[in-house]
């Protein structure tokens, strides 16, 4: 493809790939009894036919639209491109909540460090940010986030999960230690859409160890875009890297906590 795209070109694409997955997966979520499930990093980790087909849906956007850059999806194998673009893509993001009917999954679609797209099709909310702008939700500017009164005491917490035995453990050592110094704590069941509330003010903060490229580019875009930090997690003990999202005022006391 000739010529640089626009980010307001490249959010188009996001959106129209967002949305036809969507509302592919909302169909299946309305049916329910997703039957083809297959188990990934261990028996607590789906792989649904509903996160193969989101992705095949996404990647038909792509091919079309986009042909010349290169893909990183959950589900499918990396594509290397040769446009210097990369598309990160979660087609399903909170499959378990999803398999068993629960209204908190998601589709998230990144170019890498230009523009993010986190689709919610059971609410119909899409945030959206193009990297230095404001990020919005269905169009409309979200705010800039500040701590919460009483500061970190006063913050809820959003968390989440490994899949294996050994990671929970440690992070339940880790939640043993925040749940005193915060307002409370929430484990929704998708990274995604719980970096998307973030950034809508819906919890406070956000951190989590073991999470993937995928699980989260496009919701630390949207987290830079209404001012909030974030940060990487390293890696200690059993706990793999993650990554932390909250306002400025509290995060190096909570990166303090959990790293």
């Amino acid at each position: 493809m000739s010529g640089t795209p626009s980010a307001d070109e490249l959010l188009d694409v996001a959106v129209q790939a967002a949305r036809v997955s969507g509302a592919l997966l909302a169909q299946r979520f309305a049916t329910g009894g997703e039957r083809a499930v297959d188990t990934k990093s261990s028996v607590n980790d789906p792989v649904s036919e509903a996160d193969h087909a989101s992705e095949r849906a996404i990647r038909e956007v792509l091919d079309t639209r986009r042909p010349d850059d290169g893909i990183m999806g959950e589900e499918g194998e990396d594509v290397a491109g040769t446009s210097g673009l990369r598309w990160i893509v979660d087609p399903l993001d909170g499959t378990v909540n999803f398999l068993y009917g629960i209204p908190q999954w998601c589709v998230s679609i990144c170019c890498e460090d230009r523009v993010g797209v986190v689709f919610d099709p059971v609410r119909d909310e899409l945030f959206a940010v193009v990297a230095g702008e404001a990020s919005t939700l269905n169009g409309a500017p979200l705010p800039e986030r500040r701590a919460p009164a009483g500061g970190l005491a006063g913050a809820l917490v959003a968390t989440g999960f490994g899949y294996e035995a050994r990671v929970r453990e440690q992070q339940a050592r880790v939640v043993r230690e925040v749940v005193p110094r915060v307002r409370d704590i929430r484990r929704a069941g998708s990274a995604a859409l719980d970096l998307a509330w973030c950034a809508a003010g819906r919890v406070d903060a956000y951190y989590e160890h073991g999470v993937k490229t995928w699980d989260i580019a496009a919701g630390a875009l949207l987290c830079r875009g209404v001012g909030l930090r974030v940060e990487p997690l390293p890696a200690g003990d059993e706990r793999p890297a993650g990554l932390l999202a909250a306002p400025a005022e509290i995060a190096g006391e909570l990166v303090d906590l959990v790293a």
